[in-house]
């Protein structure tokens, strides 16, 4: 049950609290106000995601001790290492975080509401893998498109979607000293590449593009999770015992 590892009252507090501070990001930036257009759905998903990674490693940062400065910092890492680095590889300049302070403030206020209200009592490990699983899936599509509007050839853009939504969270993990949970026998690379993949299936098919955005999400999503819902890992490739 979710309510052993993280006090309910607080989550519900805390949430009502980042809604409001995404609703206020969200009137304040214009091509979402004025319309609900492509890049707008993009604008939100980008921000679930961030909320997502920085509640995650907010989380992994508590329990491993850190202060309040610290805690803010590997959310920060978390939530746009992965969109860092993919935009100093595709050589898109000014970083997206740099032009918008609304991804330093949400991280920001994110990590100190998580901080103040949600309570650990036990292992940490399923709050964590169920928010780097909505992060994964944000992040792969978000990665995904901005590389295709850089005139990415669809395997780059593949590429681009699964750095972006893990690059963070393995800089997060050897912050807090942890094995990347990535590197570990985990379908997680694996749902990134699955929703990127059905997302060019549709499309060649002619489905339209707000539409497949949300299938690629919760295709990724939804893999990730019956992932760990029924310990799904890659198998071995070793031909000898």
């Amino acid at each position: 049950m979710i309510d052993s590892f993280i006090n309910v009252d607080g989550i519900l507090y805390a949430v009502s609290m980042l809604l409001a501070v995404i609703s206020a990001t969200v009137n304040s930036f214009p091509s979402i106000e004025n319309s609900i257009d492509a890049d707008g759905v993009l604008y939100c998903l980008d921000m679930i995601g961030v909320v997502a990674c920085a509640v995650a490693g907010t989380l992994l940062a508590q329990h491993k001790g850190l202060d309040v400065f610290g805690c803010i910092l590997v959310s920060m890492v978390n939530a746009i290492g992965g969109g860092t680095v993919r935009d100093i590889a595709l050589d898109r300049h000014p970083l997206f975080w740099m032009v918008d302070l609304n991804y330093v403030i949400i991280i920001t206020l994110t990590s100190l509401i998580v901080q103040m209200f949600i309570h650990l009592s036990h292992k940490i490990d399923k709050p964590l893998k169920f928010f780097d699983a909505i992060g994964l899936a944000t992040f792969s599509v978000i990665g995904f498109k901005v590389a295709l509007t850089q005139g990415a050839v669809p395997m780059i853009a593949v590429m681009m979607g699964v750095w972006t939504a893990i690059m963070g969270g393995m800089i997060r993990d050897i912050i807090c000293n942890e094995i990347p949970l990535v590197l570990q026998k985990e379908i997680y690379i694996t749902a990134s590449v699955i929703g990127s993949c059905s997302y060019l299936l549709l499309d060649k098919l002619g489905i339209h593009t707000g539409i497949n955005d949300m299938i690629m999400l919760v295709v990724v999503f939804v893999v990730r999770m019956l992932a760990i819902r029924f310990d799904w890992h890659l198998p071995s490739i070793r031909l000898v015992k």
